[in-house]
């Protein structure tokens, strides 16, 4: 396959981005139908770390970050940069050092799947990165790869241009063509919740409120006083 990288990709409204990294990857999540999240073993560096921003991706050689450093040649203020590997690896391809290269163009995150080094560094910069592993095993910069081309990170398929949001609870991709709609949902997600909220300080039930009553009648869960 041939390598290249693509300069100009299309982006979400920056307000969009802003929205969904508000509400976060739990409500994001479930306003989308519960689609999208990245595997489990994705984890941030420092555990307030919250990030949401456009993917720019890069498809990289495992233990190989050239194409991590030819990403910072097309990337603009806003981005995330998601990074998978050909293959499995967890070498650590991003440290410092590039941490302050994004930093300087205005790249709000990382998210990787592989490793990452110099994590106190990072965290005090106050760089966000999920990563599948924290490694000093280093890296080399002699293979080619590619920028902004549709790849799959960590089990979710991520375009060049879809929002990417992430916090403690993990990562999540939405589709750049369903980021407004998306943002719109998790707005009256939130506000709905506020009201269940209420209820529940006011000590009225789940059971009740949710009809769960029913549920546990028709699957047979009996109450009895004592044993």
């Amino acid at each position: 396959m041939a390598h290249k990288i693509i300069r100009n990709i299309k982006r979400v409204d920056p307000e969009i981005v802003r929205t969904l990294g508000e509400l976060g990857v739990a409500t994001v999540h479930e306003a989308q139908g519960r689609t999208g999240l990245m595997k489990s073993y994705m984890r941030p560096i420092y555990p307030t770390a919250r990030a949401a921003g456009t993917a720019l991706t890069v498809s990289s050689q495992p233990g190989d970050n050239l194409m991590i450093h030819a990403a910072m040649d097309v990337c603009q203020a806003g981005d995330i940069l998601v990074v998978t590997t050909t293959s499995d690896s967890t070498d650590g391809m991003f440290g410092d050092l590039l941490g302050v290269s994004c930093q300087a163009h205005g790249v709000v995150g990382l998210i990787i799947d592989a490793g990452v080094r110099d994590t106190s560094e990072l965290t005090a910069m106050d760089f966000p990165v999920w990563a599948k592993a924290v490694h000093a095993q280093g890296t080399v910069k002699s293979t080619g790869g590619s920028v902004n081309v549709a790849v799959v990170c960590a089990g979710a398929a991520v375009n060049p241009g879809d929002v990417i949001v992430a916090d403690a609870d993990g990562v999540v991709v939405v589709p750049r063509d369903q980021a407004a709609a998306v943002a719109r949902a998790g707005a009256e997600r939130v506000a709905k919740e506020e009201k269940t909220r209420e209820r529940l300080r006011n000590r009225e039930l789940g059971l009740d409120f949710y009809g769960l009553r029913e549920k546990l009648k028709q699957l047979g869960v009996v109450y009895q006083d004592s044993e």
